[in-house]
């Protein structure tokens, strides 16, 4: 079965690369994925790396005290400041600063200067713009997206794991077992989930663990179903029943004799599994019930752009950056799905 597996696989990658758009849609998510991985190096508001004389600092990866400049005080600079950087340049040591591309955080708050309301047009500074608060809307939108793709996937990887392992029970044993989770199943599955999870982050301090947990109760369903229709088609093979004859245990035989059957249909839901998690997290971080105020999300984007009508390049941020991720992941899903269902 794993060579029956194997050979669907490679079928299913050649045909996968002839697909054009979901080829392509492939490497542009891994490209945007990449990018939004380096946020910390790509938008940030301390220096990538300074060099003092013979020693060198990265504290963008790590927090230092101006002491450890050669400074008074036990407190962190301001790298941006103009007391760091007048003392930098009155130093007895050379010293070299190298910033990253974009001097902003995505917590980094502007404060407006003569004549200048938040939020800001784009401008040479800020590429997107400024938000309400003066935060620099392409940083935020960069690490919005991180946090969005990340969420996804751990949600995706986490429902397929839950739903693999209920619905290899299901279809395995059959029985009493398969139709009480069925049942079950069906009644949790028409729960309101955008709902209990509002009523969940009213009641308690919304974190991202938390709505991971809460959406995550809700997202093995369909990978269940699927993967109990292929058990209990699969345990009444010929091999199987060999396997059984020949004294295998249960888990040994769902884990190489079924299983495998099963992973074209695991494989097939994970990339919409992805896409309708990165929803969910935007729907509540949009209605103020998501992630804690001031984290970087597309849905916290999107409500300043509603709560900002008079600045539109807020508005298109955060549209196109949701747009984008969501398009591409789902061109890859349908392209997943055509070359794993590809007849041959």
């Amino acid at each position: 079965m794993n060579a029956r597996f194997s050979h669907i696989s490679n079928r299913g990658t050649r045909s996968f690369r002839k697909n054009t758009s979901a080829f392509v849609s492939l490497i542009l998510f891994s490209a945007l994925f990449f990018v939004s991985l380096m946020s910390n190096l790509i938008c940030n508001d301390r220096p990538l790396v300074v060099v003092r004389g013979c020693e060198v600092f990265f504290p963008v990866l790590k927090n230092y005290t101006e002491k450890s400049f050669g400074l008074d005080l036990e407190v962190e600079p301001d790298y941006k400041g103009a007391y760091f950087s007048s003392m930098m340049k009155g130093s007895s040591s050379q010293v070299y600063i190298l910033w990253p591309p974009i001097r902003y955080s995505y917590l980094s708050v502007g404060v407006p200067g003569r004549g200048e309301v938040f939020p800001s047009p784009p401008s040479r500074e800020h590429i997107l713009g400024t938000d309400d608060q003066g935060r620099d809307v392409f940083a935020r939108l960069l690490y919005g997206m991180r946090t969005s793709i990340l969420f996804g996937l751990a949600l995706a990887f986490a429902g397929c794991f839950i739903g693999v392992c209920i619905g290899a029970i299901q279809g395995y044993f059959g029985g009493i077992i398969d139709i009480s989770v069925q049942r079950f199943s069906e009644v949790w599955s028409g729960l309101p989930v955008l709902f209990i999870t509002m009523i969940v982050s009213s009641f308690v301090r919304a974190t991202a663990v938390l709505l991971f947990f809460i959406i995550l109760a809700f997202k093995w369903g369909r990978v269940a179903d699927a993967v109990r229709a292929e058990f209990l088609r699969s345990r009444n093979y010929s091999y199987v029943k060999a396997a059984e004859a020949l004294g295998a245990g249960h888990i040994s035989i769902m884990m190489s004799h079924v299983l495998p059957n099963s992973m074209v249909s695991v494989i097939s839901y994970f990339p919409f599994l992805m896409s309708s998690s990165i929803s969910y997290l935007t729907a509540l971080d949009f209605l103020g019930f998501g992630l804690p105020a001031g984290a970087a999300s597309l849905g916290e984007l999107a409500r300043q752009a509603k709560n900002n009508l008079h600045a539109p390049w807020v508005g298109a941020a955060a549209f196109f950056g949701l747009a984008s991720i969501l398009i591409l992941i789902n061109f890859i899903g349908e392209g997943v799905r055509d070359a794993l269902n590809h007849k041959s």
